[in-house]
């Protein structure tokens, strides 16, 4: 990734369609253990709130210097009025933001003690949005899509309901005709109905569960032979040009069928020191979109999204990729 990417890159703007929350943190020290129950006492020196789910893959964006607009629907309670203060904080585009009284703003609480995550407590509700909150959301999209020039469309799905069978169709189809790039990291609720998105970004158990298929991990050539015949699958059914799949320590996995006939590339990962997986799809679906954008060949953009999503695995809690730290790994 040289200077001149890095540059394309920050003229780029990207939507992110999905499932928004607040992350939260208590920060603490642990040096015993509680009497009435076998558990860790953590001694609170810390309280953090931090931009999440959808609302992480957009600070990745901006961290890369591009331009993010969240496309969401928060309940109109407390955390939805903290969500937007975080927002306003980072300087974020608010224009699709939708408000909603028939729903709660998903909260995760994570509490650390000695620079380990201990536990989560999540707050929210899953039903899928209504037709009035569809519509509202659809109307916030398409406005932004006639006024803007957008790069980039992600859909960051957590099954919080959001992101609806009805949103992916409309947004999708509205994508095609104004020959906009759509990527997906997807869950299980929606997995089959994502059709026609240039990049489908599942990690392994995902595809798993999405397919209802086993994959053969005993060695790097079943492993290949059972994801490209997953992926074969994804591009004849969903109509998929790129699939790509996260494997944890032992890499990623793409396939590219832009040229009719499948391409398949193994990227190994880096040894690490790993700290906290959170967080690592939303980098890695921010800096392969951005990269894709950019005109950068598959290859190079699946390697520099390996690294991303590596290097904030070094981290405790989810946080944004750190742009000069990308560009040091990526030039070394």
């Amino acid at each position: 990734m040289n200077d001149n990417i890095f540059d394309k890159i920050a003229s780029e703007r990207v939507l992110i369609v999905g499932d928004v929350m607040i992350d939260s943190y208590m920060w603490g020290d642990v040096t015993r253990i509680s009497p009435e129950a076998p558990v860790p006492v953590v001694s609170v020196t810390k309280r953090e709130h931090r931009l999440g789910g959808a609302a992480n893959v957009a600070l990745n964006i901006e961290a890369l210097g591009a331009t993010p607009i969240i496309c969401s629907v928060l309940g109109n309670d407390d955390s939805g009025k903290e969500f937007m203060k975080l927002m306003y904080s980072n300087q974020m585009d608010k224009r699709g933001i939708v408000t909603s009284d028939n729903r709660m703003t998903t909260v995760k609480s994570r509490v650390i003690g000695n620079n380990m995550h201990i536990v989560r407590v999540d707050e929210e509700n899953t039903h899928s949005l209504s037709a009035s909150e569809e519509d509202q959301l659809l109307d916030r999209i398409q406005r932004i899509v006639k006024t803007l020039p957008i790069d980039a469309i992600i859909f960051q799905d957590y099954d919080k309901g959001n992101i609806t069978p009805r949103i992916i169709h409309e947004v999708t189809a509205l994508a095609q005709r104004k020959k906009i790039l759509t990527t997906v990291d997807p869950k299980h609720r929606n997995f089959t109905i994502f059709n026609n998105v240039g990049l489908f970004k599942p990690n392994l158990k995902e595809l798993k569960e999405g397919l209802h298929i086993d994959i053969d991990d005993s060695s790097d050539e079943a492993l290949m032979r059972d994801m490209q015949t997953a992926s074969q699958r994804l591009y004849e059914e969903q109509h998929t040009d790129i699939v790509l799949i996260t494997l944890s320590s032992r890499g990623m996995y793409a396939c590219d069928f832009r040229s009719g006939k499948p391409e398949s590339i193994l990227v190994p990962a880096r040894v690490r020191a790993v700290s906290d997986v959170s967080g690592a799809g939303d980098t890695v679906i921010s800096v392969i979109t951005l990269s894709l954008a950019a005109g950068m060949n598959l290859e190079e953009a699946v390697r520099y999204a390996n690294i991303a999503g590596g290097i904030v695995c070094e981290q405790v809690g989810v946080v944004p990729i750190n742009r000069e730290r990308l560009k040091q790994e990526v030039l070394s």
